[in-house]
């Protein structure tokens, strides 16, 4: 009480102009998120608080004269596993881009290690200039229709509320135990709801009376709204709406013509799935805010939705504007149509200059609180795979029901189409782009093989594999033919988790993601070139320009949650009926 009483202290007397502050930041142009203007006004911070704004003396001076000052930016729904570094690696990434704060769902690495996974995601990401925060993983596996490494229920949940980084319960993908008052589904609501009140949902293809179900349940936010009738739905439902912007899903374009000024205060930025590759060359949300700008919404509003918006949908009350009573975690422009950042600074600190981070950051490992990695580096437990075992059978009528492709979404066609076969066995067709696809359950050695049909894909020869394969993350592999398949799944097993490319029964491509399968314990650096080197192995094996796209459309062919048409461990799944279907008509 003593100590705080002392603090607040220290900053009345600054903010009343008694004793000089301990950093003045003068000549900017302050990004007024509330009023959406610029003013011209010093900015005085003591203990990394803005005190002040107006005309003040300061210990330290910083000279922004021309320059832009905006709150720094924040995601609003990301899962860090998806850039396929840890959480350390990640903030050395995202800083530069002047993100600062991100609110994410490490249900990828719970649904492969269970608590484990979020343990190490929390504890990697403790102490970092970028402020992780963390909804719980709701749905563990995402349904009772697959095989996960993990199951969580609402028991294995509730210990982690009463860590200060954690804000609630992420998001709910499974309706129908939402629906149907199911026990656990109804535990993990109100216990999240008790706890902080805060529950994101997934609201993939949903009607209007499937909102009115989640909202009753108290979940307030959703990501998959992908055309515009969607968001009026939410919106006019209480919903806040995340505009997402990804590596595989780009929604922004469609969305940013439904903010107006009457509601723009529902909605906020998210990338939800990144790689690292973009997240590097693009950006984060400082990314989305230049796109949004580029399509014709005012600056400041962009800027609004890239902060203050976020930071109020999650009850961050001290983030997202430049006023005082929020924390100095500020981002300086040198222009603001295009967002191109000059300084970075968080807690009132300069870390990041011309686009370099000025931190020290150490590699994730062995501490006191997080004793060993070793549970989470050996997850991919496979027995012998053979040709029988990726045998399809389609008989005489040679039609099947066949997974389509849509570039650039992970949504998916169910088409009903003529194959051809050999013998009642389907046969991949590179010329109709038909190739083959498995899910391979790699937790508990039930030898599970869910086998499909996907058209669209881009594949001319070779075969791809990945244990990134959401939300389950078992081993997902595409081919035009059974030996290319095989070869891929050793590689995998002898990767012990990744991604992989093979051309001839040979490896010409790969990137090893030992933690769960998902993410590397290297630096981001060489992660980046390893990116690379597997879109070059990509190129031999097609000619699909958007060769960026192969793994994370695959990523996505395993998730039970999004239609229409998926593949599980357990077999041909139909998200509409929410059930699974045969592949012969």
């Amino acid at each position: 009480m003593e100590k705080e009483k002392e603090l607040l202290r220290r900053k009345l007397d600054v903010a009343s102009k008694r004793v000089p502050a301990d950093v003045v930041i003068k000549g900017g142009k302050i990004v007024d998120v509330f009023n959406l203007q610029i003013k011209e006004a010093d900015i005085a911070i003591v203990d990394g608080m803005i005190v002040g704004i107006g005309t003040f003396e300061g210990e330290k001076m910083i000279d922004a004269t021309g320059k832009y000052i905006a709150p720094s930016f924040i995601d609003g729904h990301v899962h860090i596993e998806s850039s396929m570094v840890t959480p350390k690696e990640f903030a050395k990434v995202l800083l530069p881009h002047g993100v600062t704060t991100v609110i994410t769902d490490p249900h990828e690495i719970a649904n492969v290690s269970g608590t484990e996974g979020i343990s190490f995601m929390l504890q990697d990401s403790e102490g970092l200039d970028l402020d992780v925060f963390v909804m719980l993983p709701s749905c563990v596996p995402a349904t009772s229709f697959e095989n996960s490494g993990a199951v969580l229920n609402n028991e294995h949940l509730e210990s982690f509320y009463s860590h200060p980084r954690v804000l609630g319960l992420a998001e709910v993908m499974d309706l129908p135990s939402v629906e149907n008052n199911e026990e656990q589904m109804l535990n993990k609501l109100v216990s999240a709801s008790i706890h902080r009140n805060h529950i994101d949902g997934h609201c993939a293809g949903f009607d209007e009376n499937d909102i009115n179900i989640y909202r009753t349940a108290g979940i307030q936010t959703d990501h998959e709204s992908v055309q515009k009738a969607e968001v009026e739905m939410r919106i006019s439902r209480g919903m806040h709406v995340l505009i997402r912007e990804g590596t595989s899903t780009r929604n922004l374009a469609e969305l940013i013509q439904m903010v107006t000024p009457y509601n723009a205060r529902r909605f906020l930025f998210c990338t939800d799935d990144k790689h690292i590759d973009d997240l590097v060359m693009e950006g984060s949300i400082d990314f989305n805010i230049r796109k949004a700008i580029q399509l014709g919404m005012d600056p400041l509003q962009a800027i609004q939705l890239g902060t203050l918006n976020a930071a109020e949908c999650y009850s961050l009350s001290t983030k997202g504007a430049v006023a005082p009573g929020y924390q100095a975690d500020l981002v300086f422009l040198s222009d603001l149509e295009t967002v191109q950042i000059w300084k970075v600074m968080k807690a009132g600190q300069i870390i990041v200059e011309n686009g370099s981070y000025l931190g020290q950051i150490n590699a994730p490992g062995k501490t006191e609180t997080n004793p060993s990695l070793e549970n989470l580096l050996d997850t991919v437990s496979v027995g012998t795979i053979n040709k029988e075992d990726l045998k399809i059978y389609i008989g005489d009528n040679n039609r099947a029901n066949i997974i389509g492709i849509i570039p650039n979404q992970i949504v998916t066609k169910k088409l009903v189409e003529e194959v051809t076969t050999e013998d009642g066995y389907f046969i991949p067709d590179s010329g109709r782009d038909l190739v083959k696809l498995a899910v391979i359950e790699r937790h508990r050695q039930t030898g599970n093989i869910g086998l499909g049909i996907v058209k669209g894909f881009g594949l001319e020869t070779g075969a791809i594999a990945s244990t990134v394969a959401h939300d389950s993350h078992n081993i997902v592999v595409a081919g035009t033919n059974d030996q290319d398949m095989l070869k891929a799944i050793e590689a995998i097993k002898e990767m012990k988790g990744g991604l992989v490319v093979i051309k001839n029964e040979e490896v010409i491509g790969k990137i090893g993601l030992e933690i769960c399968g998902l993410m590397s314990s290297k630096g981001h650096e060489v992660v980046l070139e390893e990116v690379k080197n597997i879109y070059q192995a990509l190129y031999q094996i097609s000619n699909d320009p958007n060769i960026g796209h192969f793994f994370i459309t695959l990523s996505f062919l395993s998730l039970p949650v999004i239609p229409q048409l998926k593949l599980t461990d357990k077999g041909l799944f139909d998200v509409t009926q929410f059930k699974h279907i045969p592949i012969q008509i």
